[in-house]
């Protein structure tokens, strides 16, 4: 089975270790990701980057001349896509631009204009009700209509597409899994003492930016009322809450309990998680549902938690989105926004460790079973079989 994907995702090498896994599962799989050639991620403000070719046995990076160099949905590439189309001839088109994108519609186009009768796929991770007006209505339109599967990266997404019509096949999974080799159990006594944690202390961890929508204040609120218990609160992360954050530690009294970790590379956040009892993912849904609109946000995964199942820590999460589905019956969920829930959820686990213990227990052999980069790779294999039948 020949496999091509496009998206500016992969133009980081760690991003791309799920489809050198299914590169790997079976010797006829021969997988092509393209890439635009050069990118600006984050923005115009940003520093370009020009993207080089790599490859590994059936797996192969290939940067394409591209029109637009940070926006997604207006990437298209150049004519050297087409002769890459002609030479590896795939059957299977996946485009990870979501429904609306331009490049999504040219390889679309270019399947059928080759002759190529390739399955077309698209990824999205969009979680949130919206309306498409004219002439992009029209764009969506033609890529639904000549879509062949879905690859949603939550259940929202999918049910959001099923409502706007789309009815034919699916599988929600994230775009990218965790690493197990890397996010492992590791005991981190050099780290535990630079940073002055006790070895009887209990660490709550968070990982993620300092902003609203993370419910980092939520979580503050919630340990404030915990002062009688023994432990730590360990942020990994920045934002523009972090003054606000030290203000609210310091007016709850809790401020020397309080560890601010920031710019950590992410091959180190490993040993930070593994230093955590509990790590907690507090989102917060901003998005209005009334006004139908698509402004606002709420969890489109939560990518740390299974990071923090496979390093065996024990995870406690909001409602918002796609938590609870990742989490299930493998760690705790409260109502997001609500410091009083996750203040018992936590107290549960600082009183109680031999259940937390088996909570953590139990979200590692989730994360191992369903979101490491070859569990993932085995899904989206089944799937394009699927197609193809």
């Amino acid at each position: 089975m020949k496999i091509l994907v496009a998206s500016h995702t992969y133009i980081v090498d760690l991003n791309c270790e799920k489809l050198r896994a299914l590169a790997h599962l079976e010797s006829d799989i021969e997988v092509t990701v393209i890439v635009p050639k050069r990118w600006r991620p984050g923005g115009v403000q940003n520093k370009l980057i020009e993207t080089k070719a790599w490859s590994d046995g059936n797996f192969r990076v290939v940067p394409i001349s591209n029109f637009s160099q940070n926006n997604q949905g207006l990437l298209t590439f150049g004519s050297d896509l087409m002769t890459l189309l002609k030479q590896f001839r795939p059957q299977i088109i996946q485009a990870e631009q979501g429904s609306k994108s331009f490049a999504y519609a040219e390889l679309i186009t270019l399947n059928r204009f080759l002759g190529l009768k390739a399955k077309n796929i698209f990824f999205t991770w969009w979680n949130l009700p919206y309306q498409s007006k004219f002439p992009v209505s029209v764009l969506e339109n033609y890529n639904l209509s000549n879509t062949d599967g879905l690859i949603a990266g939550n259940q929202d997404a999918a049910d959001i597409l099923r409502d706007r019509g789309y009815q034919k096949a699916f599988t929600v999974m994230p775009q990218l899994g965790v690493d197990e080799q890397l996010f492992s159990p590791r005991q981190q006594p050099e780290l535990a003492t630079q940073l002055g944690i006790k070895p009887d202390e209990f660490v709550v961890g968070f990982v993620g930016r300092f902003v609203p929508e993370k419910g980092v204040l939520t979580l503050i609120k919630a340990l404030s009322g915990l002062k009688n218990l023994t432990w730590k609160v360990l942020l990994l992360g920045r934002g523009t809450l972090k003054k606000t954050i030290l203000e609210e530690a310091n007016k709850a009294g809790i401020q020397d309990r309080l560890i601010l970790v920031e710019s950590v590379p992410h091959d180190e956040v490993a040993r930070y998680i593994n230093l955590m009892n509990v790590l907690v993912l507090p989102s917060e849904t901003t998005y209005q549902f009334k006004t139908l609109t698509a402004a606002g946000w709420k969890e489109q995964f939560g990518h740390v938690l299974i990071e923090a199942m496979a390093c065996q820590v024990p995870v406690i999460g909001s409602d918002s989105g796609e938590i609870p589905n990742v989490i299930d019956h493998a760690g705790l969920i409260f109502r997001e926004g609500n410091a009083e829930d996750l203040q018992k959820c936590l107290q549960q686990l600082i009183e109680k460790p031999e259940f937390s213990r088996q909570l953590g227990q139990k979200g590692y052999e989730r994360g191992i079973e369903k979101y490491t980069n070859k569990a993932l790779a085995k899904q989206q294999l089944n799937f394009y079989k699927e197609l193809s039948r």
